[in-house]
Order: structure tokens, then C-alpha cells, then sequence
């Protein structure tokens, strides 16, 4: 099987910075991921809400500025939903955070990843993209279905809740983006205003930051931090954060992405999670899934990180006292629409492979990948494309040397 080419899929951009309408227009795209989790730390998790968007504004602003495209930052995925189910404390979350940032500092600095993502070929880094495909949608779903009890819309009608995410993705599709995330944002901002109205002339809006206790480590929370936590996020940081998030830069960017590589990705997210777990904060990534987000609404440059960074550390350092009245009544329907949206554009990424055994195996991987286990399915598919290429080269040796 033959490796197709990874060309970009866009003219060339400026890597100047800018903070014009699609940029604005991206911001929205990716909180379908970034708010759920962030809520559900804070209000389940007892994490205070000035650490939990701390790290993350911070890390969005250095991406911005360093890489000089749209590279997201998000919860980790399997880390926050596994914490958020078990109910775990701010000690086990920070440890876990420390694990993960240790980790993957040592391995950017290393060059180890940006070695190894040269064993990927693309069908498997599609394969990688539709996973995350797969459970964007997947969470978009959970979201309508069973939403998290931290959420004031979670006691709407099911029905409701769903149509209402149908409309924002259909809108989102088949609407010019910029025009539908405009809408969203007004339609958030009326939303909250309106749900937080009631708290709030009970217990007026409060500025300042919100406190941040420190995490009390111990080997008890590292260990279990490291079991529950870590190694079932491990895989997917790896193949989506790395080697999926800089694969989908190219794609978009060609060479402006020349600085969206693995091992840099590894040593950004690495820092970042030592101070979130420094602090007892929300361990952030970055993701493919959220670039493909902030790329569909029109973000072409590292404004965008910049501008949803600058809101993220307004919040944490301005409103925090007040952050979690506010963010409970951020609307469902919305969240959902735009998880679903990103997820329906990432799973798009596979219209580059042209032959079926790249569509196989692209597909193999990640449905294996959404239904089972990433690592295993990577494995896998590493396994068989080596094995048919070192087939296919002996077989042409043969046929030289009986010439």
C-alpha cells in the first residue's frame, strides 16, 4: 500500500496574527468540549473555577503566539470524564495533571515523537482523526440524551434539548459559519443572562478570582491517579494531541504549520498540565478535533487561541468568584451543536485517501479506536501496513533480480 501525500487543503496563509471576523467567528467552535468538562470539574469536582480556565487561557495565548495558527487547547477527554464519573478530589486530579505534563515535557524535549510520528502514514493518522470524530459526536449525543446534572438545562425535555442541537448543526453546514457562530454567541450571551438573572439578585456578582486551595500530593494520590487516570489517557494524547493535531495542521495550513510539530505540541501541553497540577487545576491538551473546529468556522490564524485565550484568563482572574453561577446556564443545545459540527468535519478528513485498502484501514482503526481501545487498534494497524509494505518490497526485489 502506497502512502498517499498529505497535501494542504488551503492557499497559503499569513502567520501574522489576526482579529478580524472568521477569528472572532472560531472562537465559538470548540467550547462544545472546553465548557462540559470545565463545568463538571468545578461544580462535581470541587476545582476552583480560576484554576480550572487559568492554565488553559494561558496555554491557549502562548499557542497563539508561538505556533501563529489555530491550535486548540482542551480538557483531556479520558482524564476528565473517568475523574468526573469516579467523583475524584482536586489531589488526585492535580497529581494526574503533574504525571501527565511530566511525561510529555520529557517527551517533547526528548525528539523521540517527532521520530516516531514518521512510522504513522496517513491512514492511520485519519484513522486517529475519526475516532475523535466518532466521540465528539458521541458526547454530543450524551449531552442531549443524559446531560450532566450540573447544567440547569439538564431537567429539559429530552426532545427539546436534541432538536435543538439538530438546528445548530444543520445551521452550521449549511450556513456560512461566521454568520451561525455570531448568532451563537448572542444567542449564549442571552441564555446566561437570563438563567444566571435569578441567582444573582440573591447573591450579587462578585469580581475577583476564585480561591485556589493547593492540592495536598501524597503517594496514595499518585498512585491512583497514575492507574485510573493517566494510562487511559496516555494513547490519546499521544496519537491525538501529537500526531493527529499536527497532521490536521498541515492539511489546513501546509507550510505555515511548519512549526506544528509532535514533539512541540508534547513540550506546550506538558507545561501547561505542571501548572494546572501546580495549582489544582483542569489538565488541558491540545486536539485535531479542536483545530478542525476552529478551521470550519474560519479561523485561519493564531488570533483566534489568542482571543479565547484572552477571555478565558478574564474570566479566571475577574469573574471567578462568580464562574460557576454563570457557566451553569450555558445553553445545552448549543454545546452539543458545536461538538457535533466538529465531529461531522473531522470524520470529513478522510475524503483525501484515494484507494480502498487506505479507507480500510482509515476506518478499521477508528471504529476499533472509538468502540475498543486506541493503543490497541494503533498497534495494530502498524503492524499490518509494515507487514504489506515489506511484502510488496520483497516481491518487487524478487522480480528485479529474476530480470
Amino acid at each position: 500500500m502506497p502512502q498517499p501525500s498529505r497535501a494542504s487543503a488551503s492557499p497559503p496563509v499569513s502567520v501574522r496574527p489576526r482579529f478580524g471576523q472568521g477569528e472572532l467567528a472560531g472562537t465559538i467552535a470548540d467550547l462544545g468540549v472546553l465548557v462540559p468538562i470545565a463545568v463538571a470539574l468545578i461544580v462535581q469536582n470541587g476545582l476552583s473555577a480560576t484554576a480550572v480556565l487559568l492554565p488553559a487561557g494561558l496555554l491557549y495565548v502562548a499557542a497563539g503566539l508561538y505556533y501563529r495558527l489555530p491550535v486548540p487547547v482542551q480538557p483531556l477527554k479520558a482524564f476528565g470524564a473517568i475523574a468526573i464519573a469516579q467523583g475524584l478530589g482536586a489531589n488526585e486530579i492535580a497529581a494526574g495533571a503533574l504525571l501527565m505534563g511530566g511525561v510529555f515535557v520529557v517527551l517533547g524535549l526528548s525528539g523521540w515523537l517527532d521520530r516516531v510520528a514518521k512510522i504513522f502514514p496517513l491512514p492511520i493518522i485519519r484513522g486517529i482523526q475519526l475516532t475523535v470524530g466518532l466521540l465528539f459526536c458521541k458526547l454530543a449525543w450524551i449531552l442531549t440524551t443524559t446531560p450532566p446534572m450540573a447544567f440547569a438545562d439538564h431537567t429539559e425535555p429530552t426532545w427539546w434539548l436534541a432538536t435543538g442541537a439538530l438546528v445548530v448543526v444543520l445551521a452550521g453546514l449549511a450556513m456560512p459559519r461566521r454568520v451561525v457562530a455570531l448568532v451563537l454567541f448572542v444567542l449564549t450571551l442571552i441564555a446566561v443572562g437570563i438563567g444566571a438573572h435569578g441567582s444573582l439578585t440573591l447573591r450579587p456578582l462578585a469580581l475577583g478570582p476564585s480561591a485556589i486551595p493547593w492540592p495536598e500530593l501524597s503517594m496514595d494520590a499518585f498512585t491512583i491517579a497514575a492507574v485510573v487516570l493517566v494510562i487511559p489517557q496516555l494513547p490519546l494524547t499521544f496519537a491525538n494531541s501529537c500526531l493527529a493535531t499536527a497532521d490536521a495542521a498541515r492539511t489546513y495550513f501546509g507550510a505555515a504549520a511548519a512549526r506544528v510539530q509532535p514533539g512541540r505540541l508534547a513540550l506546550s501541553l506538558g507545561l501547561a498540565n505542571l501548572l494546572a497540577g501546580s495549582i489544582g487545576g483542569m489538565p488541558v491538551c491540545h486536539g485535531a478535533g479542536g483545530m478542525t473546529a476552529h478551521y470550519g468556522f474560519g479561523a485561519r490564524t493564531g488570533g483566534t487561541p489568542i482571543i479565547l485565550g484572552s477571555v478565558l484568563l478574564f474570566l479566571a482572574l475577574v469573574l471567578g468568584a462568580s464562574l460557576t453561577t454563570l457557566v451553569t446556564h450555558f445553553p445545552i443545545p448549543i454545546l452539543a451543536g458545536l461538538l457535533g459540527i466538529a465531529g461531522l468535519l473531522h470524520i470529513a478528513l478522510l475524503r483525501d485517501l484515494r484507494e480502498p485498502a487506505h479507507w480500510a484501514l482509515a476506518i478499521a482503526v477508528g471504529v476499533a479506536g472509538f468502540l475498543a481501545n486506541l493503543a490497541i487498534a494503533l498497534t495494530a494497524a502498524l503492524l499490518v501496513w509494515w507487514a504489506v509494505k515489506a511484502v510488496t518490497a520483497r516481491r518487487a526485489q524478487a522480480g528485479t533480480d529474476r530480470c
